[in-house]
């Protein structure tokens, strides 16, 4: 796990698996934090490292219902978990899912945990709506089309944005069930003039870019939504991002579509 400033304000911790992203947002006295990092050790340092960096959590919030993105109540279990209205509605409906999930994962790489996850109750949020703290206010914009669900978080007074699984340096936009490509689309579209607003720019996984990073990005991403629709199977893929794990990503996309 890797830890870097973006901002006075604001700190991201990366994972070393999956390259899983967890933002810690402060103004004032007052913190949130931002999805999670997986490792059970990980979890376990995590409190302490922010800390140390003046940074106490007052609450959690979600990207999206993703079960890697959902395991910060696991460093924080008496803090309340926040999440967008549509993600919330997952989290009812699919009830269980994220824990069943979270199991298979760890049997596959053997992790072993201290304790299962408990998502306890989660508050819902208005999805566009803000979320006071201190004496500021991050945005919360809808950011669905990879999944069902989704919320992009703007702290718009350090200039850091993150926007959940999309504008991924390893990744290619990844439709996955309930996600769809008309909804990708439209997140891409309202991400657009944020991350041109934006100074940094943190993708749920992958490492937190410039805007200038972000935006070219963001059109190559655009670029293979075109190419996706067209129905491709040997479509090029952005470069940095053509792997043979993102390839097997772009089968599962045209298999959905």
């Amino acid at each position: 796990m890797r830890a870097v400033g973006v901002h006075p304000d604001a700190i991201v911790v990366t994972s070393r698996i999956w390259q899983t992203t967890a933002t810690a947002i402060r103004a004032g006295n007052e913190s949130m934090l931002i999805d999670s990092p997986y490792f059970p050790d990980e979890l376990e340092l995590l409190p302490t490292l922010l800390r140390q960096a003046g940074f106490e959590p007052n609450g959690l919030l979600c990207t999206h219902a993703d079960w890697d993105h959902l395991l910060s109540r696991l460093a924080f279990p008496g803090l309340a978990l926040g999440a967008g209205q549509p993600t919330a509605e997952r989290l009812r409906a699919e009830p269980g899912a994220a824990q069943r999930e979270l199991r298979t994962a760890d049997q596959e790489h053997y992790v072993v945990r201290p304790a299962p996850l408990s998502l306890g109750a989660w508050q819902s949020l208005p999805v566009p709506g803000f979320i006071e703290i201190g004496d500021q206010e991050i945005e919360m914009h809808i950011a669905d089309g990879h999944t069902a669900d989704g919320t992009a978080f703007f702290a718009r007074w350090a200039g850091v944005l993150v926007c959940g699984d999309y504008l991924s340096d390893f990744e290619i936009p990844m439709i996955a069930p309930g996600g769809s490509l008309d909804a990708y689309r439209g997140t891409l579209a309202r991400l657009a003039p944020l991350v041109e607003e934006a100074n940094v720019v943190v993708p749920g996984h992958g490492s937190p870019h410039p805007r200038a990073t972000a935006l070219r990005i963001l059109d190559e991403d655009v670029a293979y939504l075109d190419a996706l629709e067209q129905g491709d199977p040997s479509a090029k893929l952005p470069k940095s991002r053509d792997t043979p794990r993102q390839r097997e990503v772009h089968r599962d996309n045209l298999a959905r579509l």
